[in-house]
């Protein structure tokens, strides 16, 4: 029976030749000790980097998606004011120019149910002698504001036009501009999160591809502020931003995802 040969021998401190013994009976114990040390160190390090590599091996890329959205709700309102000597006085001469803006409105296209008038608040002012104090007269001023909500974004739009003429013909209005605003932006999101993702997708693969690797599974994805600009618009924020001016406007979704490189 031939036995295989095993590993071979560790050599001895009494194998070595005989001038690397006489060297090594020369070395100084603490130098003999740091050599191998850190020949030691230098093994444990290799073998770390080389797993921080293998376990970093990560690349980040912004991804953006924009897309055109046409607002589908409008929020509107006009205020009436009317001075009067006393808070009665005021009132009363208030009411049948309010009932004039809502006739206008309802001629135009407003329906009752997209109707709304607000409380009505008074204000008194009084005019004192500079010198004296004295009291010399006081006014009051009463106001109350008609309020709009229409799901007709256009029919809001041409309205808000032409209710000017109403200060022609002597109602003292307040027309603040309508707000146009988009219902369904909760699910909208969600959409445009999923397109910067696979946008973020593309650029990583494209810059993996240049140095001969490529793009495993999602390691980490921040959301970015949503933008919703007028249109072509190249405004930003960094808390995001959400425009009422135009009823169409872009919304800009931006994702950082973090992809393991294979």
């Amino acid at each position: 029976m031939v036995l295989a040969p095993g590993p071979p021998a560790m050599p001895t401190l009494s194998s070595l030749p005989g001038r690397s013994w006489a060297l090594l009976r020369r070395t100084p114990p603490l130098v003999f000790a740091m050599a191998v040390l850190a020949a030691g160190l230098l093994a444990s390090s290799a073998v770390l980097v080389k797993g921080i590599r293998q376990a970093n091996d990560t690349i980040t890329v912004t991804g953006a998606s924009t897309e055109r959205i046409r607002s589908d709700s409008a929020d509107w309102s006009v205020e009436v004011r009317q001075g009067g000597a006393s808070q009665q006085a005021a009132y009363q001469a208030l009411q049948p120019l309010v009932q004039q803006v809502v006739t206008f409105l309802k001629v135009q296209g407003i329906a009752a149910g997209e109707l709304e008038l607000d409380a009505v608040g008074t204000e008194k002012e009084e005019v004192r002698d500079p010198r004296t104090g004295e009291l010399r007269s006081t006014s009051w001023t009463a106001r109350q504001a008609v309020k709009v909500a229409s799901r007709d974004v256009e029919k809001v739009h041409r309205i808000a036009g032409t209710i000017g003429v109403l200060i022609g013909q002597g109602v003292p209005l307040t027309i603040n501009r309508p707000a146009y605003t988009f219902t369904k932006l909760a699910e909208k999101r969600v959409q445009m999160l999923a397109k910067a993702t696979r946008d973020a997708r593309a650029r990583a693969q494209a810059i993996a591809r240049e140095a001969g690797s490529g793009i495993g599974a999602i390691t980490n994805a921040d959301t970015g502020s949503f933008q919703i600009t007028v249109p072509d618009s190249t405004e930003t924020s960094d808390t995001g931003s959400y425009d009422t001016t135009t009823i169409e406007k872009d919304i800009t979704a931006v994702m950082a995802v973090t992809f393991r490189v294979d």
